[in-house]
């Protein structure tokens, strides 16, 4: 019986379009329908029986949380589908490792789920989308895929949703991981070189109905005011992602006001603005109710989702930094 994919469109620059082939910045994103981007990419009935749907039609920049529940429940959809073996999303690439990292965290399924973007419209000369969606689909379609949660296929790599960045504003090779790239795919040969070993999906509590918390990000730098942190504090959010320099250092000034919002109830943890390496730092010598949680080697924006979740959910910040 042949594979059967659910192909789920979001908008984004793989579904944009510009007024010159020879533009790749100047374009209107969502401008295309699922129905056009799938007639571009005739062999993707070699792959498999494809149903196609619009689910939404937006530039990812304009994502929002609400936004990831309305992905996630049509991809919950698709997933408890008997007949359907797999899902790929089409999304924008300014904000997909968010939504991929969310929906990672929340889905409940073993079947693949396949993230699939592009750096240049669909007007464009030299337009990566098709190729990108073609793979994404050989790689749903795959049954090695099964069970390794949400993925991101772009430039022929196969990312995890756990640690997956863009790195580049412009060049197709835009995206990068700090855990490694799970595989690479060429044509119809995909090559799987490692497994996240963090749980995900099935092995997590959280699912798209858990309420996600309000946490905000705030940034080091030379001369950075505490008064932001103290703003956030009296905001009304549950929680404050440190996006911190180096391993997630603050200045004397901020670490006052960060111990301040910690001990007045706010989840604050420490993250790293560098983009890579860990934030393990140990903080004995203050009062318990004064410290700082680490991310780990989660990002700023990944330690807002897990936190948003774990808050959501009554886990422990704590538990939850330790596990995911």
């Amino acid at each position: 019986m042949p594979v059967s994919l659910r192909v789920l469109a979001t908008g984004g620059t793989i579904a944009g379009v510009a007024s010159s082939s020879a533009s790749s910045t100047d374009y209107q994103p969502a401008a295309l329908g699922i129905d056009t981007l799938l007639d571009a990419v005739p062999a993707l009935r070699d792959v498999a029986q494809v149903d196609g749907r619009q689910i939404a039609a937006i530039d990812s920049r304009n994502a929002s949380p609400e936004f990831w529940k309305v992905v996630g429940r049509a991809v919950q959809d698709a997933l408890d589908d008997p007949a359907i073996d797999g899902v790929v999303v089409t999304h924008g690439t300014d904000t997909v490792e968010e939504t991929a990292w969310y929906l990672h965290l929340t889905l409940k399924s073993n079947k693949p789920v396949v993230m699939v973007a592009a750096m240049r419209p669909a007007s464009s000369l030299s337009a990566d989308g098709p190729l990108n969606l073609l793979n994404a689909a050989r790689v749903a379609a795959d049954p090695r895929a099964a069970g390794r949660g949400v993925m991101l296929v772009l430039n022929h790599q196969i990312f995890g949703a756990r640690g997956t960045r863009k790195t580049h504003t412009m060049r197709p090779d835009a995206f990068s991981s700090v855990d490694g790239v799970l595989g690479q795919v060429h044509d119809e040969v995909i090559d799987w070189t490692i497994r996240s070993e963090y749980p995900h999906t099935m092995a997590t509590p959280f699912s798209i109905d858990t309420p996600l918390v309000d946490v905000e990000i705030l940034m080091a730098y030379t001369g950075a005011s505490p008064a932001l942190i103290d703003a956030v504090r009296t905001s009304g959010a549950g929680g404050l992602i440190w996006a911190g320099s180096g391993n997630g250092s603050a200045s004397d000034d901020a670490l006052v006001g960060l111990r301040r919002a910690a001990s007045a109830g706010l989840v604050v943890v420490r993250a790293s603005r560098t983009g890579d390496g860990p934030v393990h730092k140990q903080e004995n010598d203050v009062p318990e109710a004064e410290r700082l949680l680490n991310a780990g080697t989660l990002n700023p924006i990944q330690a807002r989702i897990l936190l948003m979740l774990a808050l959501g959910h009554g886990m422990s910040a704590a538990e939850a930094f330790t596990k995911f």
